[in-house]
């Protein structure tokens, strides 16, 4: 698989683009990466937002192209759980109406216990103050907090940590490690820099 834009580069170094890559359940893996290499559109791709590359890209044995909307909608509300380097949270709602916003959708955590991650990620008192009042950190937190508000096979997280400190990071990284080993899930991160602390199977340069 190759990005469109990466159309006729060959020499990439990539131990992903243009090679056959399996991403297996219960695995950890981090995708390490330079700006401009095309990390947060791997992330599109997996997540079905974007479809402009070359070779293929199977779910489960089949081809992404053959997804019905339908089927890419059940696939992100059951299987696939993202996090999206710009966050995508609605400003002028509170941090608590973002992260309800997915776990409405899914019913997978209590009001309890998302307050006891926000209380686990040190702050608690943000849960009703519209996002736009929050530092960049903050959003960071509360979208991670909203991504774990589903039931998942792969947990996807492009730069889960880049504007947290190696506090906040260690705990990012048990939370989400966390939930991943309650669910047998996958843990897929990217980084250029500030690598989540996660125990990682694989690393992959892209």
């Amino acid at each position: 698989m190759l990005p469109a834009v990466f159309a006729g580069r060959e020499d990439t170094g990539s131990e992903v683009w243009l090679r056959s890559v399996t991403f297996e359940r219960g695995r950890n893996y981090l995708i390490t990466a330079e700006s401009g290499t095309g990390k947060s559109s791997l992330c599109s791709y997996i997540y079905g937002y974007r479809n402009d590359f070359s070779g293929a890209l199977l779910h489960d044995g089949r081809d992404v192209n053959t997804l019905s909307v339908a089927e890419w909608c059940e696939a992100r509300r059951r299987h696939i759980a993202y996090l999206p380097q710009e966050l995508r949270l609605f400003p002028e709602l509170t941090a608590m109406e973002n992260i309800l916003l997915k776990n409405q959708l899914t019913g997978f955590k209590t009001q309890a216990q998302i307050m006891q991650l926000l209380e686990e990620l040190g702050i608690p008192e943000k849960a009703d103050s519209p996002v736009a009042r929050l530092s960049i950190g903050q959003q960071q937190r509360v979208a991670i907090v909203r991504t774990l508000c589903q039931p998942a096979d792969f947990i996807l997280l492009d730069e889960p940590v880049s504007h947290l400190d190696e506090t906040n990071n260690r705990i990012v990284a048990r939370l989400v490690t966390e939930e991943a080993q309650r669910q047998g899930a996958s843990i897929i991160a990217t980084s250029v820099g500030n690598n989540v602390l996660i125990n990682v199977d694989e690393e992959l340069k892209l």
